[in-house]
């Protein structure tokens, strides 16, 4: 793998889960001894993708799915016949990466803000990559 590029493995719980992945980030972080940059978080996937939001309240995860799949309900009309069209169109809509500032070695995010994997035909095992650049 290139320099300050890391890949992580996670494994979700639900057809349709968030799932914190701080402490990955601050694992590549430390690992890469980068002080000034961004980071780039990536997701190889068509049915999960990478957000970032609220850490605080856990019912804007619950609110989350709840609008997502408002939006996108999983019709039988769809086509595609592996039955997760609904976890393709939250992914194209919630996006495969998130880009980040390093500023004194730390993340800058808001007060209540974390990333998250977002899973959308789950349970799985996925996988992510964090790639950290540096200037």
């Amino acid at each position: 793998m290139s320099k300050n590029l890391y890949s992580f493995n996670i494994t979700t719980s639900e057809k349709q889960d968030f799932v914190n992945i701080d402490r990955y980030i601050e694992t590549a972080l430390t690992k890469s001894g980068v002080r000034e940059g961004m980071m780039v978080i990536y997701c190889p996937h068509t049915t999960a993708a990478i957000t970032i939001n609220e850490n605080a309240d856990p019912d804007v995860k619950t609110d989350l799915k709840l609008g997502l799949n408002e939006t996108f309900p999983n019709k039988q009309e769809y086509i595609h016949m592996e039955g997760n069209s609904d976890g393709h169109m939250k992914s194209s809509v919630v996006g495969a990466s998130e880009t980040i500032i390093i500023s004194n070695g730390h993340p800058i995010f808001g007060t209540w803000q974390s990333v998250y994997f977002c899973e959308f035909d789950g349970p799985r095992r996925r996988m992510f990559y964090v790639k950290i650049i540096e200037g």
